[in-house]
């Protein structure tokens, strides 16, 4: 089985032997943005999956192991995916996922939910292998995909507004930061002075505390997987939806909106295998991450968007150091303030935002109203049957357009309708 099942999807094709390209790639620019794109996902994301753990009652070393399973093996998918395609295609897991697992840890045991994470690896490694992902992200119409996505990752830039309210002198002094470096130092990275100048104003503020997490540096303690069709309607099921209806949809949107090709068939085929394998570890997953491609896929990761695949390879290596290392790393990510873990996630988002939101809404293409639709409902909180708003999203953007009969505006138009389309303009 091959990643390379995708029909005309090829790797972004750079002069220059692979390590001169790799040179290339690991801009500053890049390196800050993979920098960031590392406290976003170490942090709060990995307290989601501590607290998953708290609450089924598991021991530190299995906590460490499911850490090291979804942050080690979603670094290796990084570095496969980027040195391969040459596109920031990121790899991280599902954090929807992790959040739904507190809720089912209370009633499922640790080993009924290690077979069921299997499971749901298999089910999207099946549907990745067989083609029928590509078909129907193919058949999408895009303005409802990027409308998906700004409603998404509108969250992030909401949340970066909100903490100025939670901490005013070290996000204010970020975001500002960030603007100023924008308009005045347009060579300099803005996000990596935004972060660098948070840090040092928490610092002095003495906000930077020690994190109290009850984990040690203990060595990770897997667990011995046992199947059940309980599990598997209550666990597998949904996190497969959210691995191909949410992160690998979220990750395909925000490629194409960025210009890219992905490989579509290929992406939900690693997720699988990621899956599988991080569940025989102890984790719920490890798969192609949308968020943490947004970050990685951004402007703010370079001008040339076919180096900005550096920054996932930056990310990949402090992703697979951090699985490494989970049971002393989690305190010190912990002892960074939220709030400016949240501004500096909120601005990183802003070129993906405006992307995203230019493509949903042009009336030359169409879909507006299911466009519209998709917005408000991936911004909502919407969850139903374990599933989170991103899918549904999708769902009830394509069943409005067609109940209103919504078509392209313009023949010419058309070939920028579905995702299919967009891929051809790269």
């Amino acid at each position: 089985m091959s990643l390379d099942n995708d029909q005309n999807v090829h790797p972004v094709k750079l002069p220059g032997g692979i390590l001169q390209n790799v040179r290339s790639a690991l801009s500053i620019k890049a390196v800050s943005t993979g920098v960031v794109a590392t406290l976003f996902g170490c942090s709060g994301p990995a307290l989601i999956v501590i607290s998953a753990a708290n609450a089924g009652k598991l021991s530190n070393g299995q906590t460490v192991a499911w850490l090291f399973a979804v942050y080690f093996l979603g670094g290796l998918i990084s570095l496969i995916m980027a040195l391969r395609y040459r596109q920031p295609i990121t790899g991280a897991y599902s954090i929807p996922g992790a959040a739904i697992m507190s809720a089912a840890l209370v009633t499922i045991s640790f080993s009924e939910a290690v077979g069921a994470f299997i499971m749901a690896g298999v089910i999207v490694l099946l549907l990745g292998a067989s083609g029928l992902v590509g078909r129907v992200m193919r058949w999408l119409p895009m303005p409802i995909v990027m409308a998906m996505i700004a409603g998404a990752l509108i969250r992030f830039g909401v949340g970066a507004v909100e903490s100025i309210g939670a901490a005013p002198l070290i996000a204010g002094t970020s975001l500002l930061a960030f603007f100023l470096t924008s308009r005045f130092l347009k060579s300099v990275p803005p996000v990596l002075v935004a972060a660098v100048v948070g840090f040092v104003v928490a610092y002095v503020s003495g906000s930077i505390q020690a994190g109290d997490v009850d984990i040690a540096m203990v060595a990770p303690q897997f667990t011995m997987p046992h199947f059940s069709f309980d599990a598997f309607m209550a666990i597998s099921i949904p996190l497969a939806a959210l691995v191909l209806g949410a992160e690998n949809a979220q990750a395909t949107g925000v490629l194409l909106a960025e210009g890219y090709r992905p490989p579509i068939n290929a992406m939900a085929i690693i997720s699988g295998i990621g899956g599988i394998l991080a569940g025989f570890l102890g984790g719920h997953n490890a798969n192609i991450a949308g968020p943490m491609t947004a970050i990685c896929a951004s402007e703010q990761a370079g001008e040339e968007r076919e180096r900005r695949y550096g920054a996932t390879l930056v990310n990949g290596v402090l992703f697979c150091a951090f699985g490494l290392f989970a049971g002393g790393a989690v305190p010190l990510i912990q002892a960074l303030p939220k709030a400016l873990i949240a501004s500096i996630a909120g601005v990183a988002m802003i070129g993906v935002l405006l992307a995203a939101l230019q493509q949903a809404f042009n009336k030359q293409i169409g879909y507006q109203v299911g466009a519209f639709v998709a917005l408000v409902v991936a911004m909502s909180n919407l969850s139903l049957f374990g599933i989170s708003s991103p899918f549904w999203a999708l769902v009830a953007g394509i069943a409005v357009s067609a109940l209103l009969r919504e078509t392209p505006r313009e023949p010419a138009a058309q070939p920028e309708a579905t995702m299919a389309s967009a891929g051809k303009r790269v």
